[in-house]
């Protein structure tokens, strides 16, 4: 069922992130729009809601010719084809895809298939095969395997290549990464908490690492080769100050953190540090705030990338609709925080 009051109020904004999930019927014109059409909107009384562009055309409207609705669908399956393609090269031949092929392919020019793309995934065709690249090497290197193998097998043509891409993006300097954390000592706790178990993991810099359900193996995946060092005087006052701040979240936090991704995730981090407690943002609102206000999937993948919970809140995070959404967590978590600091 369409909530025709939501869909009016994201038809009025010409909100780009319910497009592909209903159409706007305008009677008085005959033609139906995606949400975020540019032309001028008609009155409510002559507006219906439809589910997709075939129940538009049963009811004997026609497709906008300036927002081309129809087109929603067709651009998400070429995005998709897209990837398949990205990460059949990058895994077959370790190369990066060039954008006209990619275009091509799908049927698209290259410029307009540039935009499509970054709208949907917040990335271009050649940085999202980039950040793939980068993930598989992670992984190989976390697997304790041969470094120079990895980043060769991830299809960077030189170890010194992969040290640069990871360059600030890291709290510890990309050699250490790649050696699986070796020469960073890593300070950490599982402490008891009103949500449950909680992992508390930081560098001399700041929090490198708070989750719930998670305890030393999780840690050691991400870190195989670091020291890991259980409690410690100098790691005492730091977690006070983290098991304070996850209980009574009253107001933001300082506390430091030792976190790095890349521009547009630090990007939407800042912007849910910016989040007061006891309110929400929709996942629209964060990607218009990070500056990319198409890149709506992107800030979700952002948001999910957050290493540190609840010190970067993204359980603030909320569907358009209202609905809490995912939670790595689980939601009766992200219910709980929500509900606190509400009562705050």
């Amino acid at each position: 069922m369409i909530d025709g009051e939501k869909a009016w109020e994201a038809f009025t904004r010409r909100d780009r992130a319910f497009d592909g999930h209903f159409v706007i019927g305008v009677l008085t014109t005959g033609i139906y729009c995606r949400p975020s059409c540019a032309a001028r909107q008609p009155r409510r009384e002559n507006v219906r809601f439809f589910a997709n562009g075939a129940e538009a055309r049963d009811a004997g409207l026609r497709a906008c010719k300036r927002c081309r609705p129809d087109e929603v669908s067709r651009d998400e399956a070429a995005v998709l084809a897209a990837i398949d393609e990205i990460k059949a090269i990058a895994g077959d031949l370790g190369g990066l895809p060039q954008l006209a092929e990619l275009a091509q392919a799908v049927g698209y020019s290259p410029s307009h298939f540039q935009r499509v793309f970054a709208r949907a995934t917040g990335l271009s065709p050649a940085a999202y095969a980039r950040a793939l690249r980068e993930e598989r090497a992670r992984e190989a290197l976390s697997a304790g395997g041969s470094v120079t193998e990895a980043i060769y097998e991830a299809g960077f043509e030189a170890p010194s290549r992969f040290y640069d891409s990871l360059d600030g993006k890291l709290g510890m300097a990309p050699s250490a990464w790649a050696r699986g954390g070796e020469g960073v000592t890593i300070s950490w706790a599982v402490v008891t908490t009103t949500l449950g178990p909680m992992l508390v993991a930081a560098t001399a810099k700041g929090v490198c690492r708070l989750s719930f359900r998670e305890g030393r193996d999780e840690l050691a995946a991400r870190f195989p080769n670091a020291e890991l060092a259980q409690g410690g005087t100098g790691f005492a006052a730091l977690l006070q100050r983290v098991i304070d701040a996850v209980e009574h979240p009253a107001v933001s936090s300082d506390i430091p953190l030792d976190v790095r991704g890349t521009a547009f995730q630090e990007r939407v981090w800042a912007e849910l540090r910016k989040i007061p407690p006891g309110e929400t943002r929709s996942y629209a609102e964060i990607a218009a705030a990070a500056g990319k206000p198409k890149a709506v999937r992107a800030a979700g993948s952002a948001n999910g990338a957050n290493n540190v919970a609840v010190l970067i809140p993204c359980h603030r995070v909320v569907r358009s609709d209202g609905s809490l959404g995912g939670y790595a967590y689980g939601l009766d978590i992200k219910r709980e925080l929500l509900a606190r600091e509400a009562r705050r």
